[in-house]
């Protein structure tokens, strides 16, 4: 650290009575109260160079003290002015120049006073020795913290701010790659206040020289320090409970402040796409959320992250929703919107369709439009969010679907919208859709058949594995006619690859070659007689399903005569005309089923 020495006479200040003085041969004749301590001194060399002591000399009768109350620095930096009026040496560094330079600049010590005075041989200093150097000026600038509107006044922040900022352009300049070299200077800088900080980032990014990413790794550093809930694990708790340095605030004070804060950092972002992770902006979007970050943050912090949604995580997703107003476990609204954002990426004004016609789409079954509807994304594909990103994020979506559809008091309406706003040809199939269904209705036992039939249209079954189809055909809370189709299109399926579907439960498999028999009425009743309960149980649904069913037929299966793409002759004529009933489509089943066994 730099220091700078003025003055050459040994310090002979001293303490008697209460007051401190000088040794000398002259009397003292002047008295001066620096707040609770009096100092016994002499008018020359004082008022000679101290412009305010002539003013209140003059205004003050012999033997008068006078007051010097709230004194800038301190009785230490009035003890270093004295001395430099006396020609005592006196040390001058980092550490003290901001209350030195303010206690003179209050006492009046420029050159109008006396030449070569003490203003004057500071700033000198300042510009010569501890601007140059990376350390002394971040001292400095700390130092300014006490003295905030003196320190303005005379310049000294602004000359620290536009120092630092010039010396972390000139590393980067320096630095080979400076993305990645180790940002020391992020973190020297993260011990400097918020105010001060932001200040020093403007500057940094207004010279646009320094690297978007270099910035954001900055704002990290800054931001794990300060903000405890941004640290990795992003524990909502920690956040509320403040720091060791909170000095006594309460949570209330403690909290205000990081909301601040948190709001300065966005406003730092930079508007380079990736600049920071998107883990790191989700994280501080938790924080938002727990700080009651204003509106505008939270939705710049949302369209953000929407940008790069595809490198997120399901946990980085699961925001808590802290409002009044909510009663759900996570805030799916604000992941809608980051999903939105993401999508017009990719939309073009000539393939993207108005939203009010996908509103109405969904209401239509995922199998009957699903040709027509992958035509159509198919449109969207070379647009600037890559097919890749797409995939990803649906598979994101689709976990994160499994995570809320565990809160009881997840509105189904949000669950069905957020899977649907997904891009048909983005999910490769749908075991992890059908994962979320299940998932929902066992959380949510309660639902009516109606609204059980309205959640299932999100799936589509051709896009089911075959332990995906093994599971639904088994899964009691799904609607019967639901699970004909499962069985159906597994027995489609089946017929195209030769194989044959023998893991089906025996009672299903029981009542397909049963339903297929010819027989009459009669044998029927002889059929409910020897199947087993879960038979009888199935084949009562099916038939009180077909009877009260008030929807189309076409509800879960594609419409009638429409032909399938990239399919054999025999997948076609199987889906050319499809049965209407579900016990006509059992005998479909059990007829497909039985010609592949013939074959084989």
């Amino acid at each position: 650290m730099k220091f700078m020495k003025l003055g050459t006479r040994p310090d002979t200040f001293f303490t008697t009575e209460a007051a401190r003085s000088i040794s000398s041969d002259v009397t003292t004749d002047l008295k001066i109260q620096v707040d609770n301590s009096l100092y016994n001194l002499h008018k020359f060399p004082l008022l000679s160079k101290c412009l305010r002591l002539q003013a209140l000399w003059a205004e003050t009768t012999d033997g008068e003290i006078i007051q010097l109350s709230n004194f800038p620095g301190g009785i230490e930096a009035f003890e270093t002015c004295a001395k430099f009026c006396y020609g005592i040496t006196v040390t001058i560094s980092a550490l003290n120049i901001v209350p030195v330079r303010c206690a003179a600049a209050y006492l009046g010590m420029t050159d109008g006073a006396d030449r070569g005075n003490l203003v004057g041989k500071l700033d000198a200093f300042l510009n010569s020795c501890i601007l140059r150097r990376w350390k002394d000026t971040l001292v400095t600038l700390q130092q300014t913290r006490q003295y905030m509107a003196l320190c303005e006044e005379f310049g000294i922040t602004s000359r620290c701010i536009d120092a630092l900022a010039s010396m972390i352009i000139s590393h980067c300049c320096k630095t080979n790659n400076p993305t990645k070299s180790r940002n020391s200077w992020a973190e020297d800088i993260s011990e400097l206040g918020m105010d001060l900080y932001w200040r020093v980032m403007l500057a940094v990014k207004s010279g646009g020289v320094v690297p978007a990413r270099s910035v954001g790794k900055a704002l990290k550093v800054y931001a794990r320090k300060w903000l405890p809930n941004v640290a990795k694990n992003g524990k909502s708790g920690e956040i509320l409970e403040g720091d060791d340095d909170s000095g006594g605030e309460s949570v209330k004070e403690v909290t205000l402040k990081q909301r601040l804060l948190l709001e300065k950092i966005v406003t730092l972002l930079p508007a380079e796409k990736g600049s920071v992770s998107c883990g790191f902006l989700l994280r501080l979007l938790k924080a938002g959320n727990i700080l009651n970050a204003s509106a505008s943050c939270k939705m710049e912090l949302a369209r953000r992250v929407g940008l790069q949604l595809d490198e997120a995580t399901v946990t980085d997703l699961l925001i808590p929703s802290l409002t009044y107003d909510s009663e759900t476990v996570y805030d799916v609204d604000i992941v809608m919107n980051m999903l939105e954002e993401f999508m017009l990426q990719s939309q073009s004004p000539p393939t993207s369709p108005p939203r009010e016609r996908l509103v109405c789409e969904r209401r239509r079954s995922r199998s009957a439009e699903n040709v027509e509807f992958e035509l159509h994304e198919n449109g969207r594909r070379s647009s600037s969010a890559s097919h890749g990103s797409k995939i990803r994020v649906a598979k994101l979506i689709d976990g994160y679907l499994q995570e809320i559809a565990k809160d009881p008091n997840m509105p189904m309406d949000k669950l069905i919208a957020l899977a649907e706003a997904v891009p048909e040809f983005a999910r490769a199939d749908h075991d992890d859709l059908y994962r979320v269904v299940d998932i929902y209705l066992k959380t949510h036992s309660g639902l009516d058949k109606s609204a059980r039939k309205k959640l299932c249209r999100i799936l589509d079954c051709k896009k089911l594995s075959v332990e995906a189809c093994m599971h639904a055909a088994q899964n009691e809370m799904l609607p019967l006619r639901m699970v004909v189709q499962v069985l159906f299109f597994e027995q489609a399926r089946s017929a195209i690859t030769g194989s044959q579907v023998t893991n089906l439960p025996n009672g299903i498999n029981s009542l397909l070659a049963k339903s297929n028999s010819g027989d009459d009425e009669n044998d029927m009743s002889e059929l409910q007689r020897q199947e087993s309960k879960k038979s009888e149980t199935l084949r009562m649904r099916l038939e009180e399903d077909e009877i009260s069913d008030s929807e189309s037929d076409d509800v879960f299966m594609p419409r009638r005569g429409r032909l399938m793409r990239n399919g054999s002759s025999r997948f076609k004529a199987a889906f050319c005309v499809i049965p209407s009933k579900p016990k006509k489509m059992m005998n479909k089943i059990w007829t497909m089923n039985k010609s592949v066994t013939e074959r084989n």
